[in-house]
Order: structure tokens, then sequence, then C-alpha cells
């Protein structure tokens, strides 16, 4: 085996956020979306050949600036070691089902599952393709087709099913075709001369999303990750300045008969095709970030519980208390919190991701009323105090508090009064709670029996709001 220099994630491979959003017409697809913003919490699961030798998912093998690898290693060794890791997969742990309940009790509603990432392997049985999952050492296993039992175990949860899709495949050679060095994420010839290899690739895309749509069960989302394989008409100057390699050619895959081939499978299917603004991406997903303010069509933010998406020994964690204050951020401002987690090359979840995600899930559990089936308002901050409201007209201030310090007595907001006489709710205790009016400003007191007894990484208030 080589010994490879895991490679960490980086800003460059990061998809940013459209400018222009365009809402989709299909009466079923609209209430689709409308469900899915109810949600709030996802999770988004990378797993892979990536897993076996704990490095960053797929993008080792693209020769991009930003890609560290080892210096010693040619970089065609570099690939053949790679494509080799199908032989060593065996995830003799894998069990979804428990995958699920870990999510549920998270608060997790929606999966996001990555049926292929960009290094081409497939956890799906494809039939266009043996580089996949049930054609290596876990081909025995009765669950070798990982993504129907996948999905299968957090279907039985309740959860919304999501299939993520890499449109670009690096191991395909109708994409990277061997006659040419592979420089950057790009497909590696011209279109515009080999247009019979490129409509190769298209056919190839077509039949493989076709397979999911057709037999993986009911799906509500197509995630399609590779933003630069796009028509050549939407390089604009928004998509320039992102700074990623561009070719001459349009990579175009023919996105309007692939939608209409999935939704004819999957009425109402959600579309997100990531950062090429029109009528295929319903929603936005920036990356890594929050938006600065409050969005009003539907978007999530996509970030990693760890700093790689995928499984990295020894990877650096955030605390609960920062996706607790992510997520409240990110509704408030009109979004959906999607997480990544990366199960280990057995099939098992790491032990932090498990600990992690249970402690989220106990805030959730006593303070969802103020996450799920919420919807903004104008003024959706104060401070580190956010606000939301139900679709009842109630509304709710969720107070983010500072990490391993001790709660203060009273907590403040300006806006967003309570109807005069009217009472204020905790949720953490279910209990009313004092409060007073000042000007503008709201004063809550904490009950001393809270203060002295724990630490929370948010406190949230219901109350009905002065209509002045």
């Amino acid at each position: 085996m080589l010994c490879i220099t895991p490679v960490q994630a980086q800003v460059d491979n990061i998809h940013h956020q459209s400018a222009t959003y365009e809402y989709p017409e299909d009466p079923q697809v609209l209430a689709k979306l409308e469900k899915w913003r109810d949600q709030k919490f996802g999770v988004i699961i990378h797993w892979g050949l990536y897993a076996v030798p704990g490095i960053i998912e797929s993008w080792a093998l693209c020769s991009e600036d930003w890609i560290e690898r080892d210096s010693t290693v040619s970089y065609h060794d570099f690939k053949q070691w790679y494509w080799g890791l199908h032989k060593e997969f065996n995830p003799v742990n894998f069990n979804p089902e428990h995958w699920a309940e870990v999510a549920k009790s998270a608060g997790m509603r929606y999966l996001v599952f990555t049926t292929k990432h960009h290094d081409g392997f497939n956890m799906f049985d494809t039939q266009q393709t043996d580089f996949k999952i049930t054609s290596g050492p876990f081909a025995g296993n009765p669950r070798a087709d990982v993504a129907k039992y996948v999905f299968n175990a957090f279907r039985q949860e309740g959860f919304m099913i999501g299939a993520y899709f890499s449109k670009p495949d690096w191991h395909s050679e109708y994409y990277w075709w061997p006659k040419y060095a592979t420089a950057n994420r790009n497909n590696n010839y011209d279109i515009r001369k080999y247009a019979w290899r490129w409509n190769q690739y298209k056919q190839f895309t077509y039949n493989q999303i076709s397979e999911l749509m057709h037999n993986y069960g009911t799906m509500d989302i197509l995630w399609l990750d590779g933003g630069w394989v796009r028509p050549k008409e939407t390089v604009n100057k928004e998509v320039l300045s992102w700074g990623a390699p561009i070719p001459d050619w349009s990579q175009d895959i023919d996105m309007p008969r692939i939608a209409a081939m999935a939704r004819e499978a999957q009425p109402g299917l959600l579309m997100v095709d990531r950062t090429v603004h029109g009528p295929y991406e319903n929603y936005q997903t920036p990356e890594r970030s929050i938006p600065d303010r409050k969005i009003d069509h539907p978007w999530e933010s996509c970030i990693p519980l760890a700093n790689n998406w995928g499984y990295v020994p020894k990877d650096e964690f955030k605390s609960s208390a920062t996706i607790i204050h992510s997520l409240v951020e990110v509704v408030a401002k009109g979004g959906s919190l999607l997480l990544g987690i990366g199960p280990k090359p057995d099939g098992t979840l790491p032990e932090i991701v498990e600990n992690r995600l249970g402690e989220i899930g106990d805030w959730l559990e006593v303070n969802g009323e103020a996450i799920y089936n919420t919807r903004t308002i104008d003024h959706y901050q104060d401070g580190a105090v956010f606000f939301t409201r139900d679709k009842s007209g109630y509304h709710y201030a969720i107070a983010c508090l500072a990490e391993n310090e001790p709660l203060p007595p009273s907590i403040e907001w300006s806006g967003n009064r309570p109807k005069k006489g009217s009472k204020i709710k905790l949720l953490q205790n279910g209990k009313t709670v004092k409060w007073v009016q000042e000007g503008d400003k709201v004063k809550v007191y904490l009950p001393a029996s809270l203060i002295k007894n724990a630490s929370y990484p948010a406190l949230a208030f219901s109350f009905v709001a002065d209509k002045n």
C-alpha cells in the first residue's frame, strides 16, 4: 500500500450560493418544497472509497494547485492505488438501521446519501459499470447494495429521502478520457471535437440517475453535486468570480431530459442542481457558510460536523453547541441545516459522531418547537438572540449562549415585544417566566433552579407577539 498523506478539506472545493433563484412552477414540486422547508435539519452522509485510507473525499484524484499529495508518489501511481481501494472496501459492520436511529435521535428529519461521489465509485448496484460496492469484497453480503438499505432504513424512521449524485465521474473514460492527462476537475477533452464521447457520457449519467429514480423506492430529493458540469450559457460573471477552472466548451448533460424522466418516476421530486441557477435548482445550498442576511426563498447550509465530510482519523469536530447555534441562525434566516457525517470503512459511526448527535438531539427534544415548521419574521436577530414564528402566529426567541460559561440571570432582546399582559414560556422546562418591558427592550428573568443546575447551548422562549 502506498504511503499517502491525508488530504484535508480546503476552501477550493466549496460550492458557492447562486445569486438568483427561480421558483418551480409544478404544483407537486411546490408542495414538496414546502414540506421540505418544515423539516429544518437533515443529515448528509459521505461514504465511499475515501473512507478506507481516511482521506478527503475524491479530491485527492484531482490535480489542482490546492491539492496536496505525497511528493514521492507519481500521479499515475496514486490514481492506480486509489482506484484499487475498491478491492479493500469491505464494510462488514454496516448497520443502516442504527444510523437512522442515531439521526432520528439527533432531531434530523431528512437524509441525503452519497450514491456516487466525483471519484466515480458507486454505492448502489448500478448496471452501467463494475466500479461499485456490489463488485468488491462486500459483494457477497446480503446488504451489498448499500444505498437501497440506507434509504429503506431512513424511510422507516420517517425521513424525507435524498440521493446525492455527482455529475462529474472521474473514473469514467467518457469523462476523463485515458488518452489525455487529467489536469483538473473538468472533463479532459474538447467536447466540440469529440461529441460522440460526450454523448456517451450523457447517456451514462441519464441511465444511472434513472436507476436511482426507478429502483430505490420513493425519492424526495435528487441532490446533484459538481456544479462545474453545466451548460456554457450558465457560466456568468458570478460563476467566473468563484475561481474554479472553466473549459472553453459546454459540459451540458441535458438536465431537462433528466428532470423529465426523474419526475415521471418520482412526481414532485425536488431537483437540487447546485449553483446552476434556474428551474432545476429548487433550493440553494451555500456550503460551509451561513448567509449574512435573511433569505426568503428556499435554501440550506451544508456544513460538516468535522473538518472533512467523510471519515478522516483524528479529525477535528465542532462542538454540539456550535452546531446548535448554527442551526438556530440558519432557521431564523429562513434556511435548513444539512449536517455532514462520515461512517468509518467498516460501516460504523465514530463514537464522537454519535455523542455529538445525541447532545444536539437532547436540545431539540425540548426546544424543537422553535425550530421545526417555522418561518422567518422581519426582525430575525438581535445580537445572539434569534427569532422565528410558527404558522399559527406564535413567536419564538432563541438566545444562543456562550459555551462553558455560567447562565446569566436574565436574557434581553429588542424588538419582537410580547403582547402586553401575556405570558412567556421557557421551552427548556415548559414553565412561564417573569418578564418586563423597558421601552423596546424585553427582559426575561431565568429561574434560579435553571441557573444552578446546568449550562445550556441555547434557551428558547415562546410568546404571543404584540402586533403594534
